[in-house]
């Protein structure tokens, strides 16, 4: 892809997500309330995704260690 295609080609895309949505219909002052909510949206997914993630990856390393630390303890007490 092209350095200089680049800003048209997101600027398609933003036409075709304003086409999606019909977003383009909308007065300026919606299209602000609608985009701002979509980036707020957005951004909790992001960010739950991201805690949730870390969260159960930490979790998983910390089990698989003990796994592999003490291979005669018995797993139910690991899982406790």
């Amino acid at each position: 892809m092209d350095v200089k295609s680049t800003p048209s080609y997101l600027y398609w895309l933003f036409c075709q997500f304003e086409l999606i949505t019909c977003s383009y219909l909308m007065e300026p002052w919606e299209k602000v309330l609608f985009y701002s909510f979509n980036l707020a949206m957005l951004g909790l997914l992001l960010y739950t995704t991201y805690v949730c993630l870390a969260f159960h990856a930490g979790s998983a390393f910390q089990l698989l260690c003990s796994f592999l630390g003490n291979p005669r303890e018995n797993a139910l007490s690991v899982v406790k």
